[in-house]
């Protein structure tokens, strides 16, 4: 896995591109990909609100929310393995009440 450019870094990119120089000649410039650039310039007009999408700080908060789920998921099945042990997954005799 390629090791990611630091956020200044992008922002100065994106920066050369929003002052008019193609993403090309700005990708070759900076030794990056034109195809990363492209992309670093795709998620700040979104973040601008230039163009429709998932903001930054919403895909942030969405794989924060994703990894809780499947905590609680993970959480909720070890329960069942347990209760099944136990033996608490059975009902009660008819007219139980506790």
């Amino acid at each position: 896995m390629p090791r990611p450019f630091p956020a200044e870094f992008r922002l100065r990119a994106v920066a050369l591109v929003r002052a008019g120089k193609p993403i090309t000649t700005a990708a070759v410039q900076l030794g990056v990909s034109a195809a990363a650039l492209h992309g670093w310039v795709r998620q700040d007009q979104i973040d601008r609100g230039e163009r429709s999408g998932i903001t930054t700080p919403e895909t942030a908060e969405l794989s924060k929310a994703k990894k809780r789920i499947r905590q609680l998921e993970t959480e909720v099945e070890i329960l069942k393995i347990a209760a099944k042990l136990l033996g608490e997954d059975r009902p009660g005799p008819k007219g139980f009440t506790r």
